[in-house]
């Protein structure tokens, strides 16, 4: 038996903090004791972790990643060993990552694909969503077994004609199939169509500058898109997840659809909270480094997200980490801005940032894990196994220095992109340990950990459902 006894840290969870003592057994939380009680005073323990001083909180749990995505010709630059070692020195230890249906291919050919990527590679450990690329009859059977097999949730996009994108008869099909099965609608709502339209007149008039791929993805088709993908889930009975919100007049929308006590919920990414078209508009391509879909907004956008966050509107803080090196992959779009590839890398730098807004007053301590650890865990079928502290629970456990000081860059980070979108930001918080199923995979700011520890973990159906 292995047995590691973490001592003397302050326990966060989504529900309450407590001055504990966890026990560890055999890679799960055995159990939880006061400092300086009997019961924990009688623990003996192969491993005991000092974490005086400390917080002691569950890994997080990134519930949007797009690890070797292939997008615009080139491939996201981290790969499943680069991203999730990457994840696991930011506090992360659970990755749910997209695999994509081809148009054309079926469903299992998809997914296998990513199995086959992710099979042996990853430190933390993973589990899949599945991208709907082509609705028909026979992909639409396919769903019922991957739901069976524990890929219960289905992204679909509004945006992105020509590669991703689902019409409103193939959205509401896929809906009326996962009221059916249990599975939950993820959408990427922006209105693609128009957008297509808007982008081509942008280019033919000469504005070729990264800062129009944000001009060009309006708000208002951002909200259109939200309003229509959620009216479209309550003709099929179905709920919906609408990812990486971004634009209060989206906030709003779902904001309206739960205040009706409809199963609609909201992600948004660190990007929308820290960053925003001032960064689109640096110089000299520069801003080609901020280039994801949806776009950054201005920043008075970010007061709803925060204020969404703390009403319960938004659930969930995923990073929608798709990383492209500035040079050699950015740098398709030069004069085109339509070419850059979209996607930032976040994985490792959420939960300091998210710590970074309990310390600024944005969220409390027991929000920023409830919506970088439980909530997201329960949204995907994973808790209690991720996303707390309790018996039970895989001993996904991070020991966090909350006095920590760092500065966010790329001379520092882990992942394999050559620019940090936060590069310069000081932080206060940063991770010290961090245990992935009871092993060691950071200790004291040292990677101990290796590729192939991390499991693939299938999944229940969503646990937030009314």
């Amino acid at each position: 038996m292995n047995r590691t006894v973490v001592r003397g840290g302050l326990v966060i969870t989504a529900s309450e903090e407590t001055h504990a003592d966890v026990l560890i057994e055999d890679g799960r939380i055995a159990a939880l004791a006061s400092h300086g009680s009997s019961a924990a005073g009688a623990w003996t323990a192969d491993r005991t972790i000092d974490a005086t001083g400390k917080y002691v909180i569950p890994g997080g749990v990134d519930a949007h990643t797009h690890m070797e995505l292939p997008f615009g010709g080139t491939f996201a630059s981290d790969t499943f060993e680069t991203g999730t070692r990457a994840a696991a020195w930011g506090g992360t230890t659970t990755i749910i990552d997209f695999a994509v249906q081809s148009v054309g291919h079926s469903v299992r050919e998809g997914l296998d694909a990513w199995y086959a990527k992710a099979d042996g590679k990853c430190a933390v450990d993973y589990g899949f969503h599945m991208i709907l690329s082509d609705v028909n009859e026979h992909s639409l059977k396919e769903m019922d077994l991957l739901v069976g097999e524990g890929i219960t949730s289905f992204k679909l996009f509004m945006a992105y004609p020509g590669v991703f994108y689902s019409d409103d008869g193939q959205i509401l099909r896929a809906m009326q199939r996962s009221a059916r099965n249990g599975g939950l609608i993820m959408m990427h709502a922006e209105n693609g169509i128009a957008i297509d339209v808007l982008v081509e007149q942008a280019l033919a008039e000469g504005r070729t500058d990264p800062r129009y791929h944000g001009e060009v993805r309006k708000v208002l088709l951002e909200a259109e898109a939200t309003h229509r993908a959620i009216q479209l889930a309550r003709v099929a009975d179905a709920p919906l997840y609408v990812v990486h919100v971004s634009a209060e007049e989206a906030v709003a929308e779902i904001a309206a659809a739960r205040d009706k006590g409809l199963n609609v919920f909201g992600e948004t990414c660190p990007q929308y909270l820290f960053l925003s078209t001032d960064n689109l508009a640096e110089p000299d391509f520069e801003g080609a480094k901020y280039v994801c879909s949806t776009p950054l907004r201005p920043r008075e956008h970010q007061a709803a997200l925060w204020r969404g966050l703390r009403t319960n509107d938004l659930q969930v803080v995923s990073t929608d980490h798709c990383p492209f090196c500035f040079s050699g992959q950015k740098d398709l779009g030069r004069g085109d801005f339509s070419k850059i590839p979209n996607g930032l890398p976040g994985v490792e730098n959420r939960m300091d940032l998210l710590h970074q807004a309990v310390v600024d007053g944005h969220i409390s301590r027991r929000r920023w894990i409830e919506i970088a650890c439980a909530s997201p865990a329960r949204m995907f079928g994973l808790y209690p196994k991720k996303g707390t502290i309790a018996p039970g629970a895989d001993a996904d456990v991070v020991i966090y220095d909350p006095h920590a000081e760092q500065t966010l860059s790329a001379a520092t980070h882990h992942m394999n992109v050559d620019y940090s979108a936060y590069e310069g930001k000081r932080v206060t918080g940063q991770v010290e340990t961090v245990l992935s199923r009871g092993e060691l995979v950071i200790h004291e700011r040292q990677f101990t950990g290796r590729a192939g520890h991390g499991s693939y973990t299938p999944r229940s159906t969503c646990q937030n459902l009314n």
